[in-house]
C-alpha cells in the first residue's frame, strides 16, 4: 500500500444532496417538498397538527393529577446492601445510616431520604436509619439480625417544624 492508495471504505463518504439547482439535479424546481401548501414553505410546526379536525390530545379527556408535593426517595435494594458488605464498603453490626450509603456508593443522592426494598437477599446484620422501608424489606433486616430505624422524610419534617413554630 502507497500513499497515493490510501482512501475512505466504500460508502463512508456520502455526497450532500444539493436541491433546487436546476431539473437536472433531480430535485429542481420544488426541490422534493411537493406543491403548495404548509409544509412546502419553511418555519412548518405541524405537532399534533390535524388538518384542522380536532386534534387527539384534545379529544381525549383529561386524566389524572400530579401531586406538586410529593416526596420521592432514593431507593436502595437489599442485594445491593449485601454487595457492599461483602466488598468491605460497608462493616457488617455497624451502624448506617443515610450519609453512610452515599459515602459507600449505594446511591449518589438521598432526595427526601432513602429508602430499603426487598429485592435481593441480606445476610449480614445492619443496624440502618433510614426514612422508609417496604415491609417486606424490614423483616428480612429483623431476620438478618439487624434493626430498622425509621426517621421521618427531610421534606414532611420541614413542614412539620414550621407548624409547630407558629
Amino acid at each position: 500500500m502507497k500513499l497515493n492508495e490510501l482512501r475512505d471504505n466504500e460508502g463512508a463518504n456520502r455526497k450532500k444532496k444539493r436541491v433546487a439547482r436546476g431539473p437536472g439535479s433531480g430535485k429542481g424546481k420544488t426541490a422534493g417538498r411537493g406543491i403548495k401548501g404548509q409544509t412546502s414553505r419553511s418555519g412548518v410546526a405541524l405537532n399534533g397538527y390535524e388538518g384542522g379536525q380536532m386534534p387527539l390530545y384534545r379529544r381525549l379527556p383529561k386524566r389524572g393529577f400530579t401531586k406538586p408535593n410529593r416526596l420521592s426517595f432514593a431507593v436502595v435494594n437489599l442485594g445491593q446492601l449485601q454487595s457492599l458488605v461483602d466488598a468491605g464498603k460497608l462493616a457488617a453490626g455497624a451502624d448506617v445510616t443515610e450519609d453512610a450509603l452515599i459515602a459507600a456508593g449505594a446511591t449518589k443522592r438521598k432526595l427526601d431520604g432513602i429508602r430499603l426494598l426487598a429485592k435481593g437477599q441480606l445476610t449480614a446484620a445492619l443496624n440502618l436509619t433510614l426514612a422508609g422501608a417496604s415491609k417486606a424489606a424490614a423483616q428480612a433486616v429483623e431476620q438478618a439480625g439487624g434493626t430498622l430505624t425509621l426517621t421521618r422524610p427531610v421534606r414532611e419534617a420541614v413542614a412539620a417544624d414550621a407548624a409547630d413554630a407558629e
